[in-house]
């Protein structure tokens, strides 16, 4: 009995206090509902609020830059609370941006003068030391025979102009002897009363058999020893037609050669190329005739000198590079060939990207032997070809008006296709910086030069344009990953319903 009474109490006591938390949402609900009623319009915010004397045009994000909007509220994106557009970033352009001097000074800014100057590009190149192709000679057999001697036993053998290689034995060189001493012999015994035809026909013979003998390799001092003795020789001596080194041995004792079989390779040493590899980009600054610094690794420090001599027409398509040829001179023999070098060529960088070299001005040079350069016109001491104007091979003349306009290759953001400068605006009251795309020409050392978007005198950043670049960014500005006129800022009008939930 106890006990369904005290079940009937705590029922009645759990209802009581569900019916009080009712009552009191009600209540809640009703007094809020009034509060709301009565509270201004939020979405409306009054200038005395925003602490400005005009209410602000545009609202923006903080964290997207690109949402605009006639009136306050929520952002689409991230529904943060949109701020009001400062009278002072209306004030500035697209592409510019302000700072304070406090600013500038902290972000360490530099800026240099757009000038017009002689520049100097600087071209390093690697490659090796290598033959003379036009220094060397091959000792070949004239006549068919047999060799039973060679003088030089073994490759690397130093040799003089004259010294002899080769002793050949020859029958077709015997029976050539013969018919010598044969007209020889007709000659001797030519009568005074001869008529004249016969007597020529038989001095010609005689000349046509020295000829002959000529043509198979004798000189005339061996010809002259052969009809003083009247008897022929049975060997012939092939001698060495250059001073130099034998650096291939093609033949042996007692092998049978025939007309133009190859015995020796001898190389003049005394003049050697120069084999360097140029990269594409570097090509504009490079000219037949300049002069080219080299060191090698056997000589530290010591500087060799010579002058480009080819400059190859195919373009490598693996390497991205082309062979140059310098021609060196080393009559003291200190270069060898194989050796590694690194070069270097200097030029002098004119208005349209020519080469300036002074001293190549207004002369003419030869286009097969860069080394004969005379200061008026004439032909080649080598080959007799005519001279051409160093000017028709790229070269220009020293003036002030062909000095060319040029940044500093630090002040340029370059994205591939596009290249963006910051320029620093005059007569601003606080520092202002302006992008500006520019067109570039070839890159000369440490400067570009330009050919449009700038002139002499703009004062270009070169130390701190990637922070006003991102500063820009920040802005939802023009920069250097924006399109000419940048991305145009999108005005969103946010749905009044989706404007209500968010608050």
């Amino acid at each position: 009995m106890k006990n369904s009474t005290s079940k009937t109490s705590f029922g009645r006591t759990g209802l009581k206090v569900i019916l009080i938390f009712i009552v009191a949402f009600v209540v809640g609900y009703t007094v809020r509902s009034f509060r709301d009623s009565a509270t201004p319009d939020t979405g409306h915010v009054h200038a005395s609020d925003t602490g400005q004397n005009e209410a602000p045009q545009w609202w923006t994000c903080s964290m997207h830059l690109q949402i605009r909007q006639p009136k306050q509220g929520k952002c689409p994106i991230c529904f943060m609370d949109l701020i009001p557009v400062t009278s002072e970033d209306s004030e500035v352009g697209e592409r510019q941006i302000s700072f304070s001097e406090a600013a500038i000074k902290l972000m360490e800014i530099e800026t240099t003068a757009v000038e017009r100057k002689f520049v100097e590009a600087e071209i390093r190149m690697v490659g090796k030391v290598d033959y003379d192709e036009t220094r060397m000679k091959n000792i070949t057999a004239w006549v068919p025979g047999r060799i039973d001697r060679l003088y030089v036993d073994f490759t690397g053998i130093t040799v003089s102009k004259g010294d002899h290689m080769v002793d050949l034995y020859s029958p077709e060189l015997i029976s050539a002897q013969a018919e010598l001493l044969q007209a020889l012999k007709a000659a001797k015994n030519v009568k005074t009363a001869t008529s004249e035809l016969v007597t020529r026909t038989t001095l010609a013979t005689l000349e046509a058999a020295r000829e002959k003998l000529r043509l198979l390799g004798l000189n005339d001092e061996q010809i002259d020893k052969i009809e003083s003795s009247g008897k022929p020789v049975t060997h012939i001596t092939i001698y060495s037609p250059i001073g130099g080194v034998v650096i291939h041995k093609n033949a042996a004792e007692g092998l049978y050669v025939n007309t133009g079989t190859p015995i020796y390779q001898v190389m003049d040493l005394s003049h050697l190329w120069v084999k360097l590899d140029a990269y594409e980009s570097d090509l504009p600054w490079i000219r037949y005739g300049q002069d080219v610094e080299f060191t090698a690794e056997a000589y530290p420090g010591e500087v060799f000198k010579g002058r480009i001599s080819f400059i190859d027409p195919l373009l490598n398509d693996k390497t991205r590079t082309v062979k140059l040829r310098v021609n060196v001179d080393n009559t003291d023999g200190r270069l060898k060939p194989g050796m590694f070098v690194r070069a270097v060529v200097r030029s002098g960088v004119a208005m349209g990207g020519k080469v300036m070299v002074p001293d190549m001005a207004g002369k003419w040079i030869c286009p097969m032997h860069p080394a004969v350069v005379k200061t008026e016109a004439s032909s080649c001491d080598i080959c007799g070809m005519d001279l051409v104007t160093t000017e028709s091979l790229g070269y220009v003349v020293d003036t002030p008006n062909e000095a060319p306009l040029v940044v500093p290759a630090s002040a340029p953001l370059i994205t591939g296709t596009r290249a963006v400068v910051y320029v620093r605006l005059p007569n601003k009251e606080k520092p202002t910086f302006e992008g500006r795309e520019v067109i570039l020409g070839p890159r000369a050392g440490e400067h570009y030069l330009v050919k449009e978007g700038l002139i002499e005198g703009d004062l270009v950043v070169n130390k701190g344009n990637f922070k006003i670049d991102s500063a820009l960014q920040i802005q939802a500005k023009p920069s250097m990953m924006s399109p000419e006129n940048g991305p145009e800022h999108e005005i969103i009008e946010v749905n009044e319903g989706i404007n209500d939930e968010t608050k």
